[in-house]
């Protein structure tokens, strides 16, 4: 939950304020995945300094990308960055002497952590959610400053915006180097988590499963974020554990078609996901009106 939400918090910032959609976020998921391993093993650095590299080379990454996908608008957005998912998965396929291709490569070290809490089985755990509750601090603050604001204005109306003197192009670059920065540091503690990489992880699939948690929480929330990776991690258990006594002889390839009929769903019958039922019931109700006259 702690590392799906962390990549899904930099999503709603991309999606949810500058409305900028994203089928490929898995790609820089993984970018800072390799990045990180490969600093690690290859060049024997303390991943205490790998997972900053790979912040900032999975930022630039975005940056130098986004400049032209960044010009599309609606569909034309999403299929180019569909297709920056499936060009990343296919370079570290074919990429062996850097990616060890489909095998993988193993011997990934862990986070150190110095004494007394070198043995501690939870330090990974620990150490992931003061980064989630750091990046959760980080987008609140930002989406409270003027810098949020104008996010918010480019997502009601990219020309609009221009007309006030907002320089569209610039932030929308900015918020997408931002959130790829997020799913960066997601991926490099997911890599010295579980120590081994492969290619199969970083896929379409996964990138659908980022943006269903990003609509199941609410788009337009900071806190929906980790709210929808919760919620999709905990069904897809369920799922795993009771769909082959439903549907015998189910396999994990109904998962998107699962993760599909979700994404349908939510924006029907709950476009502001569960941050936005959340704020529902806390609101205050309203005062009874008075007939005119009395």
């Amino acid at each position: 939950v702690g590392l799906y939400g962390l990549a899904t918090i930099g999503l709603c910032l991309l999606v949810g304020y500058a409305k900028q959609i994203s089928l490929g976020h898995a790609a820089f998921y993984g970018l800072g995945a390799y990045a990180s391993a490969l600093l690690a093993t290859r060049a024997g650095l303390s991943p205490w300094l790998t997972l900053p590299v790979a912040v900032v080379v999975a930022m630039v990454a975005a940056a130098l990308v986004g400049c032209p996908v960044l010009r599309l608008h609606g569909n034309y957005l999403a299929m180019a960055t569909l297709g920056l998912g499936i060009v990343f998965t296919t370079v570290l396929k074919e990429w062996t002497d850097v990616t060890a291709g489909p095998s993988g490569f193993s011997g990934i070290p862990a986070i150190p952590f110095p004494q007394p809490f070198a043995k501690a089985d939870a330090n990974t755990l620990w150490l992931t959610w003061l980064f989630v509750l750091g990046g959760v601090a980080l987008a609140v603050a930002f989406v409270n400053s003027r810098w949020g604001r104008a996010l918010r204005a480019i997502g009601d109306s990219e020309l609009a915006s221009e007309l006030l003197g907002i320089d569209t192009a610039r932030w929308k670059l900015g918020v997408f180097a931002l959130s790829a920065g997020y799913a960066a540091l997601a991926g490099a503690l997911y890599a010295h988590y579980v120590t081994f990489l492969s290619p199969e992880p970083f896929g379409f699939v996964f990138s659908l499963e980022l943006l269903v948690m990003a609509v199941v929480g609410g788009l337009a929330s900071v806190w929906g974020g980790l709210a929808g990776a919760f919620v999709l991690v905990a069904l897809t258990e369920v799922l795993r554990r009771s769909m082959p006594s439903w549907l015998p002889g189910a396999s994990g390839a109904l998962e998107p078609v699962a993760y599909g009929l979700i994404l349908i769903a939510v924006p029907l019958f709950r476009p502001s996901g569960i941050a936005g039922l959340g704020a529902a019931l806390l609101r205050p109700p309203a005062p009874p009106r008075v007939p005119p006259g009395q």
